[in-house]
């Protein structure tokens, strides 16, 4: 928390940590989460204890942690940019956009004045903000948010493995395992895949994809 708290002693209330998941997937969208925690609350640190980067908790603590950041939050946003505007954009700018979108999202009645962002900039948002390298180490925020953004797109391809069975998107995610890429070479890709990515492209070249996008 200890970045909240110099902007909370240089008078900012409404900060939002983002963080984002999905950018290394093969398949899938990039997901964005925002969050604004009450600061100055004696007990929030102690409520969300155990919050920390998503990649280090196990999918049960993320889902239960989850929960308590939707209790506690003064506001939580997602924003999410589909696979086909990747391939089109860049996978950078598809995450800015959905950074975006995720603050976007956010209760109007709790427009944030400050952002503290994991790694990346927002040139393209006019808010007062600051980009940390390993931020969920650093904020209680952008920790927050990551495991918002974590949780909203693991729900998400779980879906979508009902959708587009026989990859395993809801075991793998989208990233690339060596089951993942056994599915790719098996059916080819599906319309939910980044055909800009390197090893979707090397199967196209072995298989035709199953559908193309627009298709459905």
């Amino acid at each position: 928390m200890q970045e909240e708290m110099v902007l909370y002693k240089r008078g900012y209330r409404l900060v939002a940590g983002l963080d984002e998941a999905g950018r290394g997937s093969w398949a899938g969208p990039v997901v964005a989460g925002a969050v604004i925690l009450p600061l100055g609350n004696n007990g929030l640190e102690q409520a969300l204890d155990g919050v920390r980067d998503s990649k280090e908790l196990s999918p049960l603590e993320r889902e239960q942690l989850y929960d308590v950041i939707q209790t506690e939050a003064l506001a939580v946003g997602v924003g999410m940019v589909p696979p086909a505007q990747i391939d089109e954009l860049g996978i950078v700018p598809a995450t800015r956009k959905a950074m975006a979108l995720a603050i976007a999202q956010l209760n109007s009645e709790h427009p944030p004045d400050f952002l503290l962002v994991d790694f990346l900039g927002l040139p393209q948002l006019d808010y007062p903000q600051k980009s940390i390298v390993h931020g969920d180490a650093r904020s209680l925020s952008i920790a927050a948010a990551s495991i918002v953004a974590k949780v909203s797109r693991d729900r998400f391809m779980v879906k979508l493995d009902r959708q587009y069975p026989g990859y395993g998107f809801a075991s793998h995610k989208g990233y690339g395992t060596p089951q993942h890429r056994a599915a790719l070479e098996r059916l080819g890709p599906s319309p939910i895949h980044r055909f800009s990515y390197a090893p979707v492209r090397a199967a196209m070249q072995v298989r035709r994809p199953t559908a193309v996008r627009g298709s459905r």
